[in-house]
């Protein structure tokens, strides 16, 4: 990977479990990535934020 790509993990904002981990371009995104995605834990579909 490039120097400006990062691992991050995307946590659950209902269970605050960290469920899915996806990579980012630092350059190109600099504010926190929040995608709508499935929480098997909640059993539903839940805003989930970006954690380190």
């Amino acid at each position: 990977m490039g120097d400006n790509v990062i691992v991050i993990a995307l946590a659950c904002s209902e269970c605050k479990r960290r469920n899915y981990s996806t990579t980012k371009n630092k350059q190109v995104h600099r504010e926190k990535i929040e995608l709508k995605k499935y929480c098997k834990w909640c059993k539903r579909h839940n805003t989930h934020k970006e954690t380190k």
